[in-house]
């Protein structure tokens, strides 16, 4: 038997560092998201070797242990060994021998939110292979837990919601560390315009997102003012930038995106740097109206707001640069598995 998954990436529209701890355990926080048509992948095969095979093409590995409990954590793949030590011990599995390979449409560091995605990607065909009684809130949930607490992963919580549940989000996390997940139900004209409007470029650079967000954490914990402010507007952008949404309000939407990236400079050193800043500068002589770096910043991708009428001019610029343009579309389904039980065509 083969068992399949595949989670989608998500973008963040607004409210993104207000999920992360221990800024939401305190004020709590609220964060737009919009899960797009770039995914991570899992495919578990049953084997007969007594073993347990790992394929990570986004982890860059190829590992292979005896059949047991527990898989070593040691910085190889720990995300996949992460969620198989977890189930196994949570749902009292008896171990079976398999091969399980994992990759990415987008490269790690991106801003999208691939490592979470992963995790929930992988925690989803564990529960079509074993039939675990997980819904949407308690995938998301566990996979949280094993990132953040399980592997001691810096990040928030936003990326293993919208994950599980896919499309528009308006996500609250509440001070009591309960979650809770409103779906929009974004107009088809407001997702065309949308779609016609934001550009996403690559600056070819990766970064790993643990020492900003780190940074994050302290500055909240040390009562850093100017940065607990800007919080503070950030999460209030969601809430804004979710009735711009709605209402299909591009002029606010821009204006909202612009205001948030100034905020979330503040937060922390090595959000922005010299080659994204010359992104800026690239794409808003061409035409842009307003950007935002994805993710926790430093690197990755850049969403800009675009008149479409514009839109190829700021392509052709930006395509002068390092980097890449990645098209896009939002996409409505969260985390899925299937199992295939005819291998023998498969595997000819």
């Amino acid at each position: 038997m083969i068992i399949r998954s595949k989670a989608p990436l998500r973008l963040g529209l607004a409210g993104g560092g207000s999920d992360v701890s221990p800024y939401s355990d305190i004020y709590g926080g609220l964060v737009l998201n919009a899960t797009i048509n770039l995914y991570a992948y899992c495919t578990i095969d049953e084997t007969d070797d007594g073993k347990i095979s790992i394929d990570s093409y986004d982890a860059g590995c190829r590992l292979q242990f005896p059949l047991g409990p527990e898989l070593p954590v040691d910085g190889q793949a720990d995300l996949i060994k992460g969620v198989y030590n977890r189930v196994v011990r949570d749902f009292g599995i008896s171990p079976r021998a398999f091969r399980i390979t994992t990759w990415n449409d987008a490269p790690a560091g991106s801003g999208l939110g691939t490592s979470s995605t992963m995790v929930v990607c992988i925690l989803k065909a564990f529960v079509e292979w074993y039939s675990l009684p997980l819904g949407d809130y308690e995938i998301a949930r566990l996979a949280y837990e094993i990132e953040r607490k399980d592997l001691g992963l810096s990040g928030g919580k936003q990326d293993q919601y919208a994950a599980a549940f896919g499309g528009f989000n308006f996500i609250e996390f509440l001070p009591d560390d309960s979650v809770i997940v409103n779906p929009l139900k974004v107009k088809r004209w407001i997702t065309d315009e949308l779609e016609s409007s934001l550009l996403l470029y690559f600056t070819g650079k990766s970064r790993s997102s643990a020492r900003i967000i780190d940074e994050q954490r302290k500055n909240t914990s040390s009562g850093n003012a100017e940065a607990i402010e800007a919080m503070h507007l950030i999460k209030q952008s969601a809430r804004e930038m979710k009735a711009a949404v709605l209402k299909g309000d591009m002029r606010e939407f821009a204006g909202i995106m612009g205001r948030s990236w100034e905020n979330k400079k503040k937060m922390a050193k090595g959000i922005t740097n010299e080659n994204i800043q010359h992104a800026f500068d690239v794409a808003m002589a061409a035409g842009a109206v307003a950007g935002k770096v994805s993710g926790a910043g430093g690197g990755g991708f850049i969403m800009f707001f675009v008149r479409p009428e514009k839109k190829k001019a700021v392509e052709d610029a930006l395509k002068q640069l390092d980097g890449f343009v990645l098209p896009f579309l939002f996409t409505d389904g969260g985390a899925h598995g299937w199992k295939i039980y005819d291998t023998d065509t498969i595997n000819k």
